[in-house]
């Protein structure tokens, strides 16, 4: 009979519980001992919530107290030297250094795990690299559930997808070289895990969705070729795309299960059925990446094809991927009405949609769950709330001629320097400025009604006054307002925005102890007034230095958003854009000199597969340009994006004529300009000297340095000075002292006197960005 399974459940807890004890032990007020107490119970409580869904196969090693991939590096005793020798196991000390930084040692990189808005903490390797055990963590979570009387499968990161993710430190290092050194601390854990019970382990390899390389290939078949005996039944679990022309590599490898994204990828169940295999098949056939229902029908014949041609006791019923990407339960939503609720399915739905899936095939009287299904979403497809005509014949008149600026770069670069009159080497910051607990409280006091929303407008006019007279006082020059009335960078426009509905506990985790909570769109977009004039233009008018207005990007918004999956993402994309124009007109209109729209998202967006990306990058670029055209030459439009590999989309990036592009580059030590420079980007460029993401000051010799080594690349007077991302997080004395270092390096290097520092050859990460500080 087919069984019921899960890759991941949600870490963080209905109520950020895991955000709240992972936070109170940084700032000291939660010993460790509590801390680990804290996550036992969550677990507890998610291992109980999955077995009373009717789950069977329920994963442990999926919690972290941070990160997953970082888990790993722990587990293989991979601690980069400046974070202190690793003693019998890795510290809690040290794993929350290598994530966050300490004032000596800076943070290890983090970017996108893959093309979702999760972020990871960089694996680092150097030469001469040793591995040893560093943790037992996976064995001790299976032990700690087996006691509850709840046998789970325990989740581990594959060994090649760890690799291939990781970063070479040293000129010419492959990672892969290291596959030899890993492979026996996985025989180990494997060894422990069937030594304590465990039937299964699932085995992530999401690298097998990619474009592997030959040595890639390789790498898998050897790993496998050593651990399929090494302990208990490996499902091999790969999600987020296709196998494609990797299918036949993944069925030849000598594991006993293996696991397809049937979302993402329906027709590759197909091709794997006509090639046959002995293998159990774990079917993703629910959304773990988007909220909204599955629809169970369709689900529901993939799967019988699949039984009648491999039999019942070969077929498990899953999600695509891990749950971890969407909020925990919507029952908690008490404010969605209930129309909009019946379209939806959280984390706790989608397992009761996989019990579902399985029961029915086993041949339980599932008709109640299927008709009310159904219903659901025929309503859905039937709602007048998701079409908007207007909406639609804008987006389809949009030409050419809408997506292009008067001038080209050079003519805007002298208008905007006559306007701006800025100094060389030209300080401003990235958007937002701390969010302090009183910002927070009133927030929260003006949505409950306990202050009025004349109170609330005087309370956020003192808190801005008081941002721009401390820009004034660091010495600034571009300023920005702080966005002290926004709660977040995309969900603050979606609810000025048609088409947007909100949640209060739909919260996802971005990395570490950030959560977001994504809006969704169900319907059209569009703008019914405007969403940021009245504060831009309030800050410009206390101020006689120019105001850089912010806003996010269609691209972000999109991609940070759970979007409507009745329509290509494309066309919703449009529609954003065309929002964000309107706003951009009236931005200028208001006086704002300086306009930056986000897109750290954009290569985040990209496909994991090259041969679509073209199409990708062609309507993401698009989407960008028509949201920024309609502006006069002198009005200068900036873009923000970080923790991205730019080498293959730079004639992408380029496309998107952005007068100014603000990257990450402090944890990178300037090794990701290389791009830029190797391209010879035309346009100007803030590379990030402060890494926003760690608790860490930098001084002013360090960004000196960084800015050196930038103008090796970038011609000096194209070259601005930021930090790498939004200060929303940070706190105020290390926002001030960290400003006046950087204002500091910036009047250095006006001094002149600067020789340029070459930047060494590095390998670059995949994608990402930790923009949701923003």
């Amino acid at each position: 009979m087919p069984v019921s399974a899960n890759l991941g459940f949600p870490r963080i807890g209905a109520r950020r519980e895991l955000k709240a004890a992972v936070e109170a032990y940084w700032n000291g007020t939660m010993p460790e001992a509590d801390l680990a107490a804290e996550g036992a119970r969550l677990r507890a409580r998610h291992w109980q919530l999955q077995r009373d869904a009717g789950i069977t196969l329920i994963p442990s090693n999926d919690f972290s107290f941070y990160d997953q991939v970082l888990d790993t590096t722990a587990l293989l005793g991979a601690v980069p030297r400046r974070f202190g020798p690793l003693g019998d196991r890795v510290t809690t000390a040290q794993y929350f250094a290598m994530a966050r930084g300490t004032q000596q040692a800076p943070a290890m990189e983090m970017t996108k795990w893959f093309d979702t808005n999760y972020h990871y903490i960089v694996p680092e390797f150097t030469n001469g690299q040793h591995f040893r055990l560093g943790s037992v963590k996976p064995v001790e979570e299976f032990l700690e559930a087996r006691d509850l009387g709840i046998q789970t499968r325990p989740v581990l990161l594959g060994p090649v997808t760890w690799l291939s993710l990781g970063k070479a430190k040293d000129p010419g290092l492959d990672p892969l070289a290291f596959l030899s050194a890993i492979l026996p601390i996985y025989v180990e854990i494997l060894s422990r895990l069937a030594a304590a019970g465990a039937d299964w382990v699932q085995i992530d390899e999401p690298i097998l969705v990619t474009d592997l390389s030959p040595e890639q290939s390789r790498a898998l078949r050897t790993a496998y070729a050593e651990l399929a005996s090494a302990g208990p039944q490996i499902m091999l679990a790969s999600y987020f795309g296709a196998l494609d022309d990797n299918l036949d590599l993944a069925l030849s490898l000598p594991v006993a299960g293996l696991h397809l994204d049937l979302v993402r990828a329906p027709w590759q169940l197909a091709d794997l059925l006509a090639r046959g295999s002995d293998k159990v098949l774990s079917l993703g056939l629910i959304d773990g990446r988007n909220v909204w229902r599955t629809e169970l029908a369709p689900a529901l014949e993939l799967a019988r094809g699949a039984v009648d041609a491999v039999g019942g006791n070969r077929i498990q019923i899953a999600p695509s991927c891990s749950l971890l990407h969407v909020p925990v339960d919507l029952d908690a939503e008490t404010g969605l009405d209930t129309e909009l609720k019946s379209w939806l399915a959280f984390a706790v739905q989608k397992l009761a949609e996989t019990a579902t899936i399985t029961a029915t095939l086993n041949g339980t009287d599932t008709a109640a769950e299927l008709g009310a299904n159904a219903a659901a979403l025929a309503a859905r497809r039937a709602s007048p709330r998701i079409h908007d005509p207007k909406v639609k014949a804008r987006a389809s008149a949009v030409s050419n001629a809408d997506l292009a600026r008067k001038s080209a770069y050079p003519a805007r670069q002298r208008a905007q320097a006559a306007r701006l009159n800025l100094p060389a080497f030209p300080t401003t910051s990235i958007g937002s400025f701390p969010q302090t607990t009183g910002i927070r409280r009133a927030r929260a006091d003006h949505r409950k009604g306990l202050i009025s929303d004349t109170e609330y407008d005087a309370f956020l006019k003192r808190e801005t006054d008081a941002c721009i007279r401390k820009q004034e006082e660091i010495g600034l020059d571009l300023l920005v307002h702080g966005e002290f009335e926004r709660n977040d960078m995309v969900e603050y426009f979606g609810e000025h925005l048609s088409g947007y509905a909100f949640t209060k506990l739909g919260w996802v985790q971005s990395y570490g102890s950030r959560c977001v909570k994504p809006p969704l769109i169900f319907g059209d977009v569009s703008r019914p007034q405007p969403m940021t004039v009245g504060w831009s233009g309030y800050a410009q008018a206390q101020t006689a230095r120019p105001m850089k207005a912010m806003l996010t990007g269609p691209v972000t918004i999109l991609q940070w958003s759970f979007v409507r999956d009745d329509q290509p993402r494309s066309e919703t994309c449009r529609q954003i854009a065309l929002a964000i124009r309107d706003e951009v007109a009236d931005l200028e209109a208001a006086g704002l000199p300086a306009i930056q729209i986000d897109e750290p998202a954009l290569r985040e967006g990209l496909p994991l597969r090259r041969r679509d990306w073209e199409a990708y990058l062609g309507w993401a670029v698009d989407c960008f340009r028509l949201s920024s055209a309609p502006v006069r030459d002198d009005t200068q439009i900036h873009t923000h994006m970080c923790y991205a590999e730019f080498n293959d989309i730079m004639p992408a990036i380029a496309a998107m004529d952005a007068d100014v592009i603000s990257v990450e580059t402090s944890r990178s030590d300037m090794e990701l300009l290389e791009a830029f420079g190797d391209f010879s980007y035309p346009n100007e460029i803030g590379p990030g000297v402060w890494d926003i993401h760690s608790p860490r000051i930098p001084e002013t010799d360090d960004m000196v340095q960084l800015l050196r080594k930038a103008s090796s690349v970038i011609p000096a007077e194209r070259l601005w000075v930021n930090p790498d991302c939004g200060l929303k997080t940070r706190g105020w004395p290390e926002t001030e002292a960290s400003l006046k270092n950087l204002v500091a390096a910036a009047q250095l290097l006006r001094e002149g006197g600067q020789t340029p520092l070459p930047i060494e050859p590095k390998g670059l990460a995949l994608a990402g960005c930790g923009c949701a500080s923003h």
